[in-house]
């Protein structure tokens, strides 16, 4: 027999959420949600607040995207809520299990004009996985277990449940949900027809995203790889699935082995902008997801296995028919991951003033410990963190995804130090960007939650200034102001920083702020003519 709950509506939630691994809350106070606070506060279950209801969302997902598992966060009513969307949005894009509880303006009431009063399911459905409005107190056990098991399930992603304000301040009882997330088994011989073409194709590539992570199949990745001999590129949080020093690990040379590739094999990530839409010249293109519904729409791939990314690729690692000798062709790429890398280590140690981006990367690389999580949160600046940085280790890199948002910053570096308490976090942040989040540094420093933030200040919108100016010969709403301290921000919000100027005084700031032991902003002057070579036709 079930176990039963009971208490106010908070608790009743808190207890099911536990059950799934819950740990903590991130929100910003709101009185609608006052019996959520109520149950952690008795029974010690860890609240970090925020200035921005962005943030609190964006940690909750960064817990999720580094635990995988849920992470929650609790909006106030109405605009509350709307502060958080573009949070759940990403969550979305990124399909991370968030859950996003919502306070709500009475039911008995509605229509009169409460306080906040809006109905928020229509502007969330959208963008999660499952939203509903809970209607009675001794229905939340089984709403929040529907929520978080819809959030689990591939593809994952975010859940949204909004509690009227009777039904969360009510008491009630019910039997404790146990979770129920399936399994999705993918189709065999769809699995064998892509086993088949990525063993004997005579120039294959896989590139793996962050599903491979998530979907916790980084170990069956290296597994297929070293069986079938096929070098491996990655993005997202698939970054650090083969170390950098792995013999089949690329980085480089993507584009000679796009080029030449007959098979690519892209695992756990969508063909979108960041992979040219899934064209790859004459290649065979295989498309294996965790889900049906991932499968692309928009090209026709010779197979795409959907289901359990661990399960497909041990099948691939386990296949016994004819294997093609590659060889010569992993030989070639490394020649050309070779020179791209000798290039990049020349820009990495350049003396310019102003600096340029890739200094500041190479100094990082001096420093930055093995497990140290990376966030980005920029344009052009993160764009040239995701080409001098590797990750030694899976799950280590967090950045805004497909969707693009900027403002995760703060919200990710909470999240980064909540899951990780001993290791580096470093947020690489634009000047731009660094407008979207940065008062919740106060929120950091408050909670003693230190991170080290490197800002490259170019004193521009880059990825915006240097395409209009090519395009029209001119640019407009694309300057900042030019020098910004954003360390003296920082420092008035209670923390530490300092302006680097000059190349050579980069390696000493970084140390000392990972030393600080709060959160110390590297404010760096860039070169504002230099403009990240992309490629990527967005759409």
């Amino acid at each position: 027999m079930a176990d039963k709950i009971e208490g106010h509506g908070g608790d009743l939630a808190l207890a099911t959420l536990r059950a799934y691994g819950v740990t903590e809350m991130f929100t910003l106070s709101g009185g609608h949600v006052f019996p959520l606070y109520d149950a952690a506060h008795k029974s010690g279950f860890p609240l970090y607040d925020v200035r921005h209801e962005q943030s609190a969302v964006f940690a909750a997902e960064a817990v999720a995207k580094l635990q995988r598992r849920p992470g929650l966060a609790v909006l106030t009513a109405g605009p509350g809520v709307t502060n958080g969307i573009s949070g759940l949005t990403s969550a979305f894009f990124n399909a991370s299990p968030v859950l996003v509880m919502g306070g709500r303006a009475p039911a008995f009431r509605w229509g009169a004009g409460s306080l906040q009063e809006i109905d928020h399911i229509p502007l969330v459905a959208p963008v999660t996985k499952y939203a509903a409005t809970v209607t009675d107190t001794d229905t939340i056990p089984a709403e929040v277990a529907r929520a978080l098991d819809a959030a689990l399930t591939a593809h994952r992603g975010p859940a949204f449940l909004d509690l009227p304000l009777e039904v969360l301040f009510s008491s009630g009882d019910a039997a404790a949900p146990a979770p129920s997330v399936p399994v999705i088994e993918a189709d065999p011989d769809e699995v064998a027809r892509a086993a088949a073409l990525l063993a004997g194709a005579e120039r294959p590539v896989i590139i793996a995203g962050s599903d491979v992570w998530t979907g916790d199949a980084v170990d069956a990745l290296r597994a297929a790889a070293e069986a079938l001999q096929v070098p491996v590129f990655t993005n997202g949080m698939g970054r650090g699935a083969l170390p950098p020093g792995h013999p089949l690990a690329f980085a480089r040379a993507r584009r000679p082995a796009l080029d030449g590739a007959d098979v690519v094999v892209v695992v756990g990530t969508p063909l979108d902008f960041r992979l040219g839409f899934g064209e790859f010249g004459d290649a065979q293109v295989v498309h294996v997801v965790d889900a049906p519904s991932q499968r692309a729409t928009h090209v026709t791939p010779a197979a795409s296995p959907a289901g359990d990314l661990r399960a497909i690729l041990t099948a691939f690692a386990d296949h016994t028919g004819s294997r093609t000798d590659h060889t010569d062709w992993v030989a070639g790429l490394r020649t050309a991951e070779d020179a791209a890398k000798a290039r990049d280590a020349e820009a990495m140690a350049a003396e310019t003033d102003p600096i340029r981006p890739a200094r500041i990367y190479g100094e990082l690389r001096r420093v930055l410990a093995a497990d140290a999580v990376t966030i980005g949160d920029g344009g052009d600046f993160v764009s040239y963190a995701g080409r001098y940085l590797e990750p030694a280790q899976p799950g280590t890199w967090l950045d805004p995804g497909p969707y693009g948002c900027l403002g995760t910053g703060m919200g990710y570096a909470m999240g980064a130090r909540v899951t990780y308490p001993d290791r580096q976090i470093c947020v690489l942040m634009g000047d731009g960007a660094a407008g979207f989040s940065l008062m919740d540094v106060e929120s950091l420093v408050r909670q003693k939650l230190p991170v080290v933030i490197v800002v490259g200040n170019n004193g521009i919108w880059g990825l915006e200034k240097h395409p209009m100016q090519a395009m029209y010969g001119y640019d407009v709403a694309a300057d900042l102001q030019p020098g910004l301290r954003y360390d003296d921000v920082v420092r008035a919000l209670g923390g530490a920083g300092e302006t680097v100027e000059k190349s050579a005084d980069l390696g000493p700031a970084l140390q000392r702020a990972f030393d600080a032991g709060v959160p110390y902003l590297v404010n760096v002057l860039t070169d504002p003519t230099d403009a990240y070579p992309r490629s990527s036709n967005l759409a």
